[in-house]
């Protein structure tokens, strides 16, 4: 086996989060009379990710970033609403949505038992506990780490060092991190170094400046990494 460890992001890795995001931005927007239609939806996804890659930058914090997205948003659009209410709405919108990418529970099946499963996720902990305790993958990890919990974001080294310094018989040489993020994701775990498997479904073309270990367009070909097949 090639790798003993696998810690595994969850949105948009296992976890379907562009799905997440569009049925719960849709079911606020819609309550407060806000079109819902696609240009609407990819705006707020935009004005959200931007907020995301700014705490990555430790540029913003997690209670801004929780409020600032939607007022931004608003303005954008030419809504007046309290963004502090509709913050409220979406998150336990979003804590509801558990649906996962295609193959992630059949790779997950296959992986349990045979190798340490670990979820590692910038989310917020009362959304991520919950989506994650409804989904059929929760059962098969050993432990989720939560950078809300954990005072640190990906791609902090930080955060990295304390999910070393908690993990069990924690081997570098056979630990690999596996996510969909370039930013978060790959980048903490070059800095942590680690190995590191890049899901890139869309097949964009990976930055010449990162030293990817390894680059999957499907979930399925991640077992043959970590068995060393």
């Amino acid at each position: 086996m090639a790798y003993s460890i696998a810690l595994f992001d969850a949105d948009n890795t296992l976890l379907d989060f562009s799905r997440a995001e569009h049925d719960a931005l849709c079911e606020c927007l819609s309550a407060r009379g806000i079109s819902t239609d696609e240009d609407t939806v990819a705006l707020y996804s935009a004005i959200n990710d931007s907020h995301w890659k700014r705490l990555e930058r430790g540029e913003t914090t997690r209670s801004r970033l929780r409020v600032e997205r939607f007022t931004e948003f608003f303005s954008a659009v030419g809504y007046s609403s309290d963004p502090v209410a509709m913050a409220d709405d979406y998150v336990e919108a979003l804590s509801r949505q558990s649906h996962l990418i295609d193959g992630a529970l059949e790779l997950i099946q296959s992986l349990y038992g045979r190798c340490g499963l670990y979820i590692i996720t910038n989310g917020i902990t009362s959304v991520q506990k919950s989506r994650f305790g409804r989904c059929p993958l929760a059962p098969h990890f050993d432990r989720c780490f939560i950078s809300e919990e954990m005072g640190f974001a990906k791609p902090d080294k930080r955060f990295f060092d304390l999910v070393k310094a908690s993990v069990p018989n924690f081997t570098p040489e056979e630990t690999i991190v596996i996510g969909d993020s370039l930013s978060s994701d790959i980048k903490g775990g070059i800095n942590a170094g680690l190995a590191t498997c890049w899901f890139n479904p869309n097949g964009h073309n990976a930055p010449s400046d990162m030293d990817i270990t390894y680059i999957v367009s499907r979930l399925s070909d991640i077992r043959a990494i970590i068995f060393g097949e």
